[in-house]
């Protein structure tokens, strides 16, 4: 072991072994591993081992597609085996609304790419696993690869590979304390001190001492999880073929076959937690006693599913812990504030996604950016409110015991909720509204009469009408929404215009204007569709997206220079904005000048009613429209002021429910559906805003797509002839029987009174009237791209 490394990848799992893997493998050699015991002591030694390449989320899909063609190509170039059963697999449904889902997301499965899946009667799965009863099924999902993988020997494999590619890796060398330097970091560990200038947490089961090491809090925790494997079963002997993976949501179990028996795993809804401050170091490679009372209900559907078990005795309990974060997803890349210090924990299903992970974390160090949108893993999702124990257990054990039931996607979940509320929570309340989260801050919906609760649906909610007067108020009177949840940063100094200037594409307003900002990456991809203030004080507004906080900030940080200060506004500010044809009239009413002039775009900081508000004149809904903003404890008084202002102009309140609406007739996109960070500006039509004339970070990139042949797909509007249901993103686009895109988000226009969708389609379909199709909750409907914006396409009513 040397005394210097580039990297330094703490933990000997399947997580870390990947990440040293795939640092050789793209030219980085002179790193090593450090495991304080042996290779998979932790939770890959007992892991299951099952792939799958299905996931709800397509981006980490994606990556589990990676990983599974990764597999044999490791086991090749490590000529070690990992037991590789693509058996196949089944994901079977028993309810009605089930059925209904699969059926919806074996489209969006195809959007991404996922062409080996079918769906298949409850006759079809039972002879490809004629050891399942179909009773109560309706229908089921088949995909060709999944099946599972010696995970031993896996680990194993992208240790030896990483090896034979000039990595190094350490058995029985313990990380005792982690020191950072001005280069990087000191490891300091029971065999002596290493100095990286990178650190990897791969730690798993003990990423939280790891983390605790750096002054990092990480929002992790270990879960229990059972398995069983049972003794040989007659039937399977009789087989020629193993049986497929197969899953039964309704029953919280699955199962694939091991040897003649069958290995059934359970996601116990009686969740428990174990060693919330991280494993004991001398834990590795032992087991819970198996807690049949907790996992009776699930064992029952088990045993009832799989007749055959009720004949056969158990062979081995596994009951063993895993880390989860709150979402269930990884915690991946660089850690805000902690420099050359990077995540790779909190990988639940590490050999599904540990290959995906580890390529991901190594393009990120060694390129400055991932290849794939990793952001439904990046550790930057997360705030300081992600630290709090409480928020941890309450959100990780929903996650646990919700793994296999159906969340639909207006469907509001209670853990950790209500964290942040904005001042005038309360009296929203009291006024009808109902409540979303976007990362620790509670968002207004809708507005609704006492006593009415929406139910989950995959269609078109009960809320409907409600949002439908929300819209109609809000373009022929005027209506009023909190926009607390909307981000802002301040930037002071003598060279914040420069600053600015540098980071972002478009031109940096002029004193007292406000304009759209895309900000770019080297490689020419997005990183935020943002709003630039200049308040002519000196300082200037980043607005953007609430929940992206940290994550901007963190690339604020990453491209500082000297002369300039960015300050995070979220804690200090919020606001009402006003949208409708009497907005201005309402404003008036508080203001003691003419703000006639004030022209689109303006921005002007001024007393409203007794309150002092950084006041500017846009509208994310295509309307006339002010948003102003507020100290945090004068948000209560501005509702109010407001409110009595606005009385005799039909002002009333409305949710983003309706904004979503609103801008879809603007065919206006938002950042996580029309603009993600594996867009360019292109393709979005972000590129509208660029300067050209200047430099700006993704200068180079942004100019050869524009000089070479542009973009394959754009974004493009879509009429949809729907009926009870409206698309909502990642639904697969036909050209006759060809795919030629995806929607990127989808609902229904009540001012125009026709379902909309926005769309990444190819460019030879994205001409105004070319005729497609689109999968609606499973359902092929005819759809026509139309013209941008279609309400109000002059734009009139915004600029009037």
């Amino acid at each position: 072991m040397k005394s210097q490394y580039r990297v330094v990848v703490i933990g000997g799992g399947v997580v870390g072994a990947s990440v040293l893997y795939h640092l050789a493998k793209f030219g980085w050699t002179d790193v090593c591993l450090l495991e304080r015991s042996v290779l998979t002591a932790g939770s890959s030694w007992h892991a299951a081992g099952g792939i799958h390449a299905l996931n709800a989320d397509p981006n980490m899909a994606a990556l589990q597609a990676y990983t599974i063609d990764l597999l044999s190509e490791v086991e090749a170039e490590s000529g070690q085996n990992i037991g590789l059963h693509m058996t196949g697999g089944l994901t079977m449904a028993g309810t009605p609304e089930r059925w209904e889902w699969l059926q919806s997301a074996y489209r969006v499965f195809q959007s991404i790419g996922i062409e080996d899946c079918e769906l298949v009667t409850p006759e079809e799965a039972q002879k490809r696993c004629p050891i399942m009863s179909t009773d109560g099924l309706l229908g089921g999902m088949w995909a060709d690869r999944e099946g599972y993988i010696d995970t031993t020997g896996t680990v194993h494999a992208y240790a030896v590979a990483a090896k034979r590619r000039g990595a190094e890796y350490f058995e029985h060398t313990k990380v005792e304390a982690l020191e950072q330097v001005h280069d990087g970091w000191i490891v300091r560990t029971d065999k002596g001190d290493i100095r990286a200038e990178h650190v990897v947490n791969a730690g798993g089961l003990w990423a939280k001492q790891l983390g605790r090491m750096a002054g990092i809090e990480l929002p992790v925790s270990p879960l229990k999880h059972h398995y069983l494997i049972s003794d040989t079963i007659p039937q399977l002997e009789e087989l020629d073929f193993e049986v497929p993976m197969t899953v039964d949501l309704e029953g919280f179990t699955y199962l694939r076959q091991d040897q003649k028996g069958v290995l059934l795993g359970i996601y116990e809804v009686d969740h428990e937690h174990w060693a919330m401050d991280g494993a004991p170091w001398d834990y590795g490679m032992e087991l819970f006693q198996e807690q049949t009372d907790r996992i009776e209900h699930e064992l029952t559907c088990g045993f009832e599913r799989y007749p055959a078990l009720q004949d056969v005795g158990v062979k081995t309990w596994v009951n063993g812990a895993f880390t989860f974060s709150p979402d269930g997803n990884p915690l991946v890349g660089p850690v805000p504030g902690k420099p050359g210090y990077w995540c790779a924990c909190a990988v639940m299903a590490g050999f599904l996604q540990g290959g995906g992970v580890g390529k991901s974390l190594a393009e990120w160090m060694i390129h400055g950016h991932p290849e794939a949108d990793v952001f439904c893993m990046d550790v930057a999702r997360y705030g300081k409110f992600a630290e709090n124990r409480q928020y941890i257990k309450e959100t990780t054990g929903q996650f646990y015991s919700r793994r296999f039931v159906m969340t639909y996607p207006n469907e509001q979940l209670p853990a950790g909720r209500p964290l942040k509320m904005a001042p005038a929570h309360s009296e929203m309340s009291a006024a009808g509204c109902r409540w979303g989260q976007s990362w620790d801050l509670e968002v207004p919906l809708y507005f609704a009469p006492e006593g009415y609760e929406e139910e989950g649906t995959l269609k078109r909610s009960s809320a409907f009408d409600i949002v439908a007067a929300e819209c109609k108020n809000a373009r022929e009177n005027v209506g009023m929404v909190d926009i607390t949840g909307f981000s802002r940063f301040e930037v002071t100094g003598p060279k914040a215009r420069e600053w600015l200037d540098g980071l972002m594409a478009s031109k940096i307003p002029e004193a007292g204007r406000a304009g759209l900002a895309p900000m770019l990456a080297d490689d020419g991809r997005l990183k935020g569709d943002l709003t630039v203030m200049n308040w002519g004080d000196g300082s200037f507004w980043i607005m953007g997206s609430y929940y992206l906080r940290a994550w901007h900030m963190r690339w604020f940080d990453d491209h500082m220079m000297d002369g300039v200060q960015v300050r995070d506004l979220g804690e200090e500010m919020a606001g009402f904005a006003l949208t409708g044809p009497n907005s201005r009239k309402v404003l008036q009413e508080l203001v003691a000048h003419d703000l006639a002039p004030m022209p689109f775009m303006g921005c002007a900081s001024f007393d409203v009613g007794m309150i002092w508000g950084r006041v500017a004149r846009m509208s994310v809904a295509g309307e006339l429209g002010y948003e102003i903003n507020c100290r945090m404890g004068d948000h209560i008084t501005l509702r109010r002021t407001l409110l009595e202002a606005g009385a005799k102009f039909g002002l009333q309140e409305y949710g983003f429910n309706a904004m979503l609406s609103l801008r879809l007739e603007k065919s206006f996109g938002i950042w996580s559906a029309e603009f993600t960070q594996l867009y360019t500006a292109a393709q979005t039509g972000m590129d509208r805003w660029i300067d050209w004339d200047k430099d700006f970070v993704g200068k180079a990139a942004a100019m050869a797509e524009r000089e070479g042949n542009g973009p394959a797909q754009v974004v493009v509007t879509l009429e949809v002839e729907a009926r009870d249901a409206d698309a909502s993103g990642y639904e697969p686009i036909w050209a006759g029987d060809k795919r030629v895109g995806f929607v990127t988000s989808g609902g229904f226009g009540h001012t125009i009174g026709k379902s909309l969708a926005m769309a990444m389609v190819d460019r030879e379909h994205a001409a105004e009237g070319s005729e497609l199709s689109v999968h609606v909750v499973g359902v092929e409907r005819p759809a026509r791209v139309i013209a941008p914006s279609p309400y109000d396409p002059s734009g009139r009513a915004m600029r009037g």
